[in-house]
């Protein structure tokens, strides 16, 4: 998703309300690197019980692109800004944080950016290697995973033996 990509090129589409997978659609058919990741929700529909992929972060598509691409992508007339990250290498750390928590949980649910506690990382269970910041809780810790450019989080649990400070 990120190797060998130059930092600078990746962006942050803010996209139309519940337009983050049409634009993913247009950046797969524009051969555009892009990343929107997405949870497991349950539902009930017509008296069932069904799991859709809702996006993690609303509104919020991130993508590699140069300057012929974005004018290709701000002609799908789904965008309503392209975001420049200040610091595009935290930015793709960040994402990659969420991807391996999203890999071990599909069902993590967003959460409140923190912007002060302790910077952590998890050394075991399923989030191993994860870093966030942390939130006390009666028993477990909560430690968020913040994507700053677009003060939006994830939340994941972890023991306090599972939790180092960084």
């Amino acid at each position: 998703m990120y190797h060998g990509a130059p930092m600078q090129q990746w962006k942050v589409f803010f996209v139309k309300p519940r337009a983050e997978k049409k634009v993913a659609e247009f950046c797969a058919l524009y051969g555009i690197r892009h990343y929107l990741p997405l949870r497991e929700k349950s539902r009930v529909a017509q008296r069932r019980k069904i799991v859709v992929r809702v996006p993690v972060f609303p509104g919020y598509v991130f993508a590699r692109i140069d300057d012929d691409q974005r004018l290709q992508m701000l002609k799908t007339n789904q965008l309503v800004r392209v975001l420049d990250p200040l610091k595009p290498r935290r930015m793709l750390r960040d994402l990659v944080m969420v991807r391996r928590a999203l890999r071990a949980n599909p069902a993590l649910k967003p959460a409140q950016p923190l912007d002060k506690g302790r910077p952590v990382r998890i050394v075991g269970g399923p989030f191993k290697g994860v870093e966030g910041v942390v939130a006390r809780m009666s028993g477990k810790i909560k430690v968020i995973l913040n994507v700053e450019i677009i003060g939006q989080a994830v939340a994941v649990m972890a023991g306090r033996d599972q939790v180092e400070p960084l």
